[in-house]
């Protein structure tokens, strides 16, 4: 009997390890699953871009992306149509490279449904010589190169106008062409380029208007060389850009947040202080 009652009891002892180990197992299985932000499944963003700072500041947000989840990978294009073409055909997520007149001129031109997503920097737009020093030396008949895009020409010969330059017809501001212009006392002769090739027309132009991304690397500022700089960018912030159907995905919204943040305020104010200036809060 004795012998029995042992054995139940060792029995007994078993059956309640088990129960307990069991049960303890369940309890882990509730607190522990993937569902921790270094766990869940990353997700890749695509970026179409051109070149320095827009190629700095995704650099500087991807690390800060990571850690949300997002690999943010970039895809630098060679020229300014590309990126558009890119995120349209959805081979890219979004893009950074433009103002939104220029993507408003895309998509009316391809039948497109890009949108903008987030102002980050105002590129202050300039006009550069190598041969004078200021608008008054710039001879009768001068050659002034603008970029060939219709949203670009429209700044060029609005920010001209508003110098009193030439004079444009009444209201056509940004939409303006060459078309427009309906004074031009020094006959100058304006010479359309694509826009990469803007700081090569130096060489051959008189005058070139262009942005910074453009001028910079030549070593030019437009606070210290320009002879001419707009006076108002607010329509012309370079913007990440998507598409209806994407923009209002997590992960865009993460990279637009982030392109937004402290960090990149602070980076565009210690490197890029005379040529752009931060268009968020």
């Amino acid at each position: 009997m004795k012998k029995w009652m042992l054995m139940l009891s060792l029995l007994m002892v078993v059956v309640t390890g088990c129960g307990k180990q069991a049960d303890s197992g369940a309890a882990n299985k509730e607190v522990s699953p993937a569902e921790s932000p270094q766990q869940q499944e990353e997700v890749t963003l695509k970026v179409a871009t051109l070149i320095p700072p827009m190629t700095e500041i995704l650099e500087l947000v991807q690390p800060l992306l990571k850690e949300e989840g997002v690999n943010l990978e970039l895809v630098v294009l060679s020229d300014n149509i590309q990126p558009n073409d890119a995120l349209a055909n959805k081979e890219v997520d979004v893009n950074f490279f433009q103002h939104v007149p220029y993507m408003e001129q895309y998509n009316q031109n391809k039948n497109a449904n890009l949108v903008a997503v987030q102002p980050i920097y105002h590129a202050v737009y300039g006009a550069y010589s190598k041969r004078y020093k200021s608008m008054e030396e710039l001879p009768e008949g001068a050659v002034i190169a603008i970029a060939n895009d219709p949203s670009n020409i429209g700044r060029s010969l609005d920010m001209l106008d508003k110098a009193g330059i030439i004079k444009l017809k009444e209201g056509v501001g940004i939409e303006a062409t060459q078309a427009d212009i309906i004074e031009n006392e020094k006959n100058y002769k304006f010479e359309e380029v694509d826009l990469l090739m803007l700081a090569r027309m130096l060489d051959d132009a008189d005058l070139a208007l262009m942005t910074p991304a453009y001028a910079s690397p030549l070593g030019l500022t437009p606070k210290k060389d320009a002879l001419l700089t707009e006076t108002a960018e607010s329509d012309f912030a370079i913007t990440l850009v998507a598409r209806e159907d994407n923009k209002d995905s997590e992960a865009v919204q993460k990279l637009a947040k982030a392109m937004s943040g402290p960090e990149v305020k602070q980076f565009l104010q210690d490197n890029y202080d005379e040529i752009a200036i931060p268009a968020f809060e």
